[in-house]
């Protein structure tokens, strides 16, 4: 999913929301909430809940005599104080209750009220992360769908609890909770805190009684209600569950088995032990992000349930685990005070899977992880947002690749200079000093201040309280008679303070130079004995920055053989491939990357050998035959399958037979498209044999064929996984064959695969809103219509018009 998002952005990107001339403050508390009991049934029916809530809250400190809720599209049945029914105005998704009598800062009170909820009525704005807002969702309730389990789960970030239960629905605002769920006996259900009693109730019923005593945000609230698995697991003697659909029960442990190592790792690091009583993960249908860290009950899209084939190549969920976890110390525990600050909750969490890869998988994981992020920003085009922002349009705008992947690289930054042991340290001032309350990203720095004993307003200001990054071209003079070389650094646009970290790299070894810019040119000169055979700016690769420069193929091998991070190999590696028909040294190089220790390396190594130029290749097929066989890494071996299928030699058929009988989609996929380059016959028999998960799993291997075979009956198929073709990819070739396999379906008359692709348009369209996907999709689908209206079948009309209505839930 996040290569997804980060090659989706290449293509389609979208110009940031003008900003309003409105400042976005902290909402005013009133009132303080200070706890919440509901008591709640559904309406399977009508896609309703029966709702009965007691809210307690004191004024905050001046006297009040109204209390105003939020509550959007209720039916309002009763409210009362004390039995004393209250007079009140429902208005704007608010509720003004007239108190009947003044109270102080010392009072407290408790609201009762009776009310229905309606989300199908929610009319609201959904975030660009965040794709819906009504809060309450029940999927497929009158079980209509074969394809699809009954189930009901919640979703309150940014302000959407308020859709199933009345709040004051900000983050600055904390609560306790109780929370009687009433379900069918064959339903479980789960929410946040301890599950204390369930009490059959003899009609078909079950009421279940959850209860937690700490306080955290209304948007944390979350309710789960479906037939799953609950597998159970533990962390130093707390629950930790995972909640699947019952035939993924035997592999959730492969799934979410690493949770407790990593509540270890988090606990450890932050010097700070995991703050909740219990921890569990369900996995949902049509969830409308990718997940979301819920006080201890964290809801996770079905895309996190994947087949022991996919999770032998790579478990695409685990940094998706680590992010969601910790929240609960970084959003949960110490949470936002508004949504202009919400980097204290999303930068950290993001930054937590790069901490978690360092930690697990060692530095190039990280750095490559760490890479892909930055790249998510550069290519979203925001480079006029401030990190904390005040005057945006609307909340949701602030969930976006700013707030997170930004962020996260910010955060980096900071480590850096900081150092790691004041970094974790002012992490945990923070969380120690805020803790089960709210913050913002001024006490943030003065957390670090207080540990570091430094004044950290320069860093804080230009990366929090401003936007942009650095933009700097480098070149070097070479004085030949002093044996001198200066580096001139010159940054274009806004100019930024920051130290930088120069490697001269001579033939007896490496000079390495901290040097603070503060200027928009700056330069260096070092002494040399021998002219220097590489220099490496920002060469811990630190800054969040676009450095550009020169280097000639000598340089470039010479910084992949020496330098020691993973962009170091990764940058120079990808400038060398080019360089191969006329170069033998490149070509050598590239095959020397086929022994490099990280994977990734060995990857684009591999999708970078020319086999078709003027040099000796037979070693370098031996390399990548062995490669095929026994690389450690199930991707490598794919790409190296890959590889030797392009060749067409018969010699390879057995390997590829073999391989399509493995475990590991990736080398199914790739042994499966290289034998259809030999023995197309036998490939497309292979297929038939695969179920239905099966395909599911090598949807990319097998969709290639079906269209390469012009098959009309798989075209539904087809149009279940043309889009990731065209979008996933960044080969040419590949994305016109399945440009090509679009129009193919959209001049078609096979109304199930008009209806697939279009569903999927949808579906992408609302999940990865913030990338523009969805201005995408209706464009695409316009095309649609264009092309059925051109063709000649009968029901082109009424294909249009399915695919118009597709295109209306987006614009909607």
């Amino acid at each position: 999913m996040r290569k997804f998002i980060c090659y989706l952005i290449l293509f389609f990107s979208i110009s940031s929301f003008a900003q309003k001339n409105i400042y976005r403050a902290e909402r005013s508390r009133i009132h303080t909430l200070e706890h919440t009991k509901l008591k709640v049934d559904f309406n399977f029916e009508t896609s309703q809940l029966n709702g009965e809530a007691w809210v307690t809250v004191s004024p905050h400190f001046y006297d009040v005599t109204k209390l105003i809720l939020d509550a959007k599209a209720f039916d309002i049945h009763e409210i009362s104080i004390d039995g004393v029914q209250k007079e009140y105005n429902y208005t704007n998704d608010q509720i003004t209750i007239d108190l009947g009598k003044t109270y102080s800062k010392s009072d407290s009170y408790t609201v009762y009220i009776k009310y229905t909820a309606n989300p199908e009525d929610v009319r609201q704005k959904g975030s660009t992360a965040i794709s819906d807002a009504k809060g309450l969702y029940f999927v497929d309730p009158k079980d209509e769908d074969p394809e699809k389990p009954t189930q009901i789960w919640t979703q309150g970030e940014t302000e959407a609890s308020s859709c199933w239960f009345p709040t004051i629905d900000a983050p600055n605002q904390k609560t306790s909770q109780e929370i009687y769920m009433t379900v069918p006996s064959k339903f479980v259900t789960l929410s946040n805190g301890d599950l204390i009693s369930s009490t059959e109730n003899g009609d078909g019923t079950r009421t279940d009684y959850w209860k937690m005593d700490e306080k955290h945000a209304p948007y944390l609230f979350f309710m789960g209600v479906g037939e799953f698995s609950i597998v159970e697991d533990t962390w130093n003697g707390k629950k930790v569950d995972y909640y699947v659909e019952p035939e993924y029960e035997d592999i959730a442990r492969e799934i979410f088995g690493m949770t407790p190592e990593m509540m270890t790792f988090f606990s450890d690091v932050l010097d700070y032990p995991f703050p909740w009583d219990k921890y569990s993960q369900i996995v949902v249908r049509d969830y409308i992000s990718g997940a979301m860290e819920n006080t201890t009950a964290v809801v996770h899209g079905e895309d996190a349930q994947q087949k022991k084939g996919a999770l032998i190549d790579e478990n695409i969920w685990e940094g998706t685990i680590a992010h969601e976890l910790l929240h609960h110390w970084f959003g949960d525990l110490v949470t936002t005070e508004s949504w202009s600050n919400l980097t204290v909750n999303e930068s950290f969490a993001t930054y937590s899977v790069y901490l978690w890869y360092e930690f697990k998988y060692g530095k190039d994981k990280a750095a490559a992880h760490m890479y892909n992020d930055v790249q998510t920003y550069f290519n979203s085009k925001s480079d006029d947002k401030d990190l904390v922002r005040f005057n945006y349009e609307h909340r949701e705008d602030m969930f976006d690749p700013v707030s997170y992947h930004k962020g996260s690289a910010i955060l980096h930054m900071l480590r850096g200079i900081i150092g790691d042991q004041a970094f974790f340290e002012g992490m945990r001032v923070y969380l120690k000093k805020y803790e089960f309350g709210t913050a913002e990203a001024h006490q943030l720095r003065l957390a670090f201040e207080e540990v570091t004993g430094r004044d950290l307003n320069w860093f804080f200001n230009q990366w929090y309280f401003g936007s942009d990054h650095i933009k700097m071209t480098v070149t070097y003079d070479y004085n030949t008679i002093n044996n001198t070389v200066t580096v001139n650094l010159r940054q274009q646009g806004k100019t930024f303070k920051f130290p930088i970290t120069i490697d001269v790299y001579e033939r007896d070894g490496k000079n390495s130079y901290i040097e603070w810019v503060s200027n928009s040119q700056e330069s260096f000169t070092y002494q040399f004995s021998r002219i220097p055979k590489l220099i490496v700016v920002d060469a811990k690769h630190e800054l969040l920055a676009v450095i550009s420069e020169k280097k000639t193929l000598d340089n470039l091998i010479y910084q992949f053989n020496n330098a020691p991070h993973y962009l170091d190999r990764r940058l120079a590696l990808e400038e060398i491939v080019k360089f191969q028909q006329e170069s033998k040294e490149a070509y050598n190089t590239v095959i020397k990357a086929f022994n490099d220790p990280y994977y990734e390396i060995r990857e684009i190594a591999l999708n970078g050998i020319d086999l078709f130029q003027k040099y000796t290749k037979g070693a370098a097929i031996a390399k990548i035959e062995a490669m095929a066989r026994k690389d450690p890494h199930t991707k490598v071996r794919a790409a190296a399958i890959t590889v030797l299928g392009k060749l067409i030699d018969p010699e390879y058929l057995p390997m590829f037979e073999s391989g399509v009988k493995e475990d590991s989609y990736a080398v199914v996929g790739a042994s499966l498209v290289s034998m259809y380059q030999l023995d197309k016959v036998k490939s497309v028999q292979v297929i038939q044999t695969f179920d239905k998960d099966l395909k599911k799993g090598l949807s990319d291997a097998v969709t290639r064929i079906y269209i390469s075979e012009k098959d009309e009956s798989e075209l539904p198929f087809i149009a279940q996984n043309v889009l990731n073709g065209m979008f996933l990819t960044e080969d040419t070739r590949t994305q016109a064959m399945y440009t090509e396999a679009f129009k193919w379906i959209a001049e078609s008359d096979n109304e199930v695969a008009i209806r697939n692709v279009t569903e999927h348009f949808v579906k992408l369209g609302k999940q990865y809103k913030k990338y523009g996907f969805d201005k995408m999709a209706v464009n695409m689908m316009s095309q649609m219509v264009q092309l059925q209206m051109q063709s000649s079948h009968p029901n082109k009309n009424e294909l249009s018009l399915l695919i118009k209505t597709a295109m209306a839930e987006l614009i909607e």
